[in-house]
């Protein structure tokens, strides 16, 4: 069975480097951005938006206590978007001198000349845009040298060793620690960015031997390093996942509950996310077109998106368009309340902007009563699904199918792993036919989430 443990956390004092710093100050990113709206003015552009940004971070990974790579990374940008009426032109670099900037203007001038007019090009309305300076905290640098990246590293793989003989091999541990920041402007008068942080701990193992092998892997990430899992945290659970999967046995092809853990139930999230994004429906690629309005949940699913949680790991005070963020429901008692529209999309929808042109900010499904046990009993008998292996997602007609492994289930306890099955439904009667939501939910990107229990699927065994 899955062994839970308690999190072990980052505490202060830990290694520190000299602070490692961006190449420019803020205020550069800002008149950047402004020389290239005034030179695009000045070239004829009727309208115009840029987005000026620049990264560094490491990244260090051991494999067996032996260090296996050191990564540096540091990138710019500019990216430029100008219009000449509803004619669309877009061109980037990543030079920052200012006869690159000019000819980067005049590259998207150019291709906006000889591209077709498009009746919903154009920058957001301005009443959308964002006005109000928000510090959503999302910036904490972790000032963490190479020596006490490859210390953590191998803190992690061997607390993963320690668990048991059988961890017999590692794919390897990673620590990464990245920053960033941005300006975005355009030619309305809208000037907004922020600097940003992502930092993460992984460990991926092997256990068991020759052809009984079985691997898995866990990972903790956050803005914070000091909101990081411990390493040691980390490499025993992907110890522990690893070990539950030994000695897998076959089951027979039937039509079964399902129960998807929680970092997949995010990626079911991420599914209805797809259907429901403005790209899809105005392509009529969705089988959620025309749904706004209707039950696509059974009642009790309760689905909030919340821009402007500090430190979350996808909070932002305005969207890629610029237009303000704002929390909305987008799933009440079971009906789609709402898409994920961009500015352009919208238009091409005829609706009005969602702030979602980039994705969806912090979307939290409200967790259910009980933990993951709890749903393994009201389950009784059927699949727990921790692993899912392929793309063979329809968004079109919402046909599902997908290779998975996970654990058989018999009167609410797991009784052996399973590998090598398939998984087959369509969305929209998974999504319909959820029967409880679990209390152990966990932050996947822009997801939160607990366990789903689905009523059935069929599953095919390999």
């Amino acid at each position: 069975m899955i062994a839970t443990f308690a999190i072990r956390r980052l505490g202060a004092g830990f290694p520190r480097m000299a602070e490692q710093r961006f190449s420019h100050d803020f205020s550069t990113l800002q008149q950047l951005a402004q020389d290239v709206l005034e030179y695009a003015r000045k070239k004829g552009a009727s309208a115009c938006e840029v987005d000026v940004s620049e990264g560094f971070g490491q990244s260090v990974s051991v494999r067996c206590g032996a260090l296996e790579t050191i990564e540096h990374n540091r990138d710019k940008g500019v990216g430029v978007s100008v219009y000449v009426g509803q004619r669309r032109g877009h061109a980037s670099t990543s030079d920052f001198s200012p006869q690159a900037l000019r000819q980067t203007v005049e590259a998207a001038l150019d291709i906006a000349r000889f591209t077709a007019a498009d009746d919903c090009a154009g920058l957001p309305e301005p009443e959308l845009l964002a006005r109000d300076s928000l510090d959503l905290d999302l910036h904490h640098p972790w000032d963490l040298s190479v020596e006490a990246g490859i210390e953590l590293a191998r803190r992690c793989e061997a607390a993963a060793f320690a668990v048991d003989g059988r961890i017999s091999n590692s794919e390897g541990a990673t620590v990464s620690t990245q920053q960033a920041q941005f300006v975005a402007a355009n030619s309305l008068g809208f000037m907004g960015g922020y600097p940003t942080s992502r930092h993460y701990i992984a460990c991926s193992v092997i256990a068991g031997e020759s052809d009984a092998m079985q691997r898995d892997d866990w990972y903790s990430t956050h803005r914070d390093a000091a909101r990081l899992d411990s390493p040691e945290a980390v490499g025993e659970r992907a110890a522990r996942r690893a070990l539950a999967r030994l000695e897998p046995r076959k089951i027979a092809t039937g039509r079964y509950p399902v129960i998807f853990e929680a970092p997949l139930a995010a990626g079911l999230l991420g599914h209805f996310v797809q259907a429901a994004s403005g790209g899809a429906l105005y392509r009529k690629s969705s089988f959620l077109l025309e749904h706004l309005g209707k039950q696509v949940f059974p009642s009790f699913f309760q689905l909030s998106e919340r821009p402007h949680l500090r430190a979350g790991l996808a909070s932002s005070p305005f969207d890629n368009d610029g237009v303000a963020t704002r929390d909305r429901e987008v799933v009440r008692d079971g009906i789609l309340e709402g898409y994920f529209l961009s500015v352009y999309s919208g238009r091409k929808l005829g609706l009005p902007s969602t702030g979602n042109a980039g994705g969806s900010h912090n979307l939290i499904l409200k967790p259910g009563e009980q933990d993951l046990e709890g749903l393994l009993r009201q389950m009784g008998r059927g699949l727990l699904i921790t692993e899912l292996l392929g793309h063979g997602v329809n968004y079109v007609t919402g046909d599902y199918s997908r290779g998975a492994a996970g654990f058989w289930v018999e009167a609410g306890q797991i009784v052996h792993p399973v590998e090598e099955i398939t998984l087959a439904g369509n969305l929209k009667d998974m999504f319909r036919q959820i029967q409880a939501i679990g209390r152990d939910v966990l932050v996947r990107g822009s997801k939160q989430t607990g366990s789903l229990l689905i009523e059935a699927m069929t599953v095919a065994a390999g």
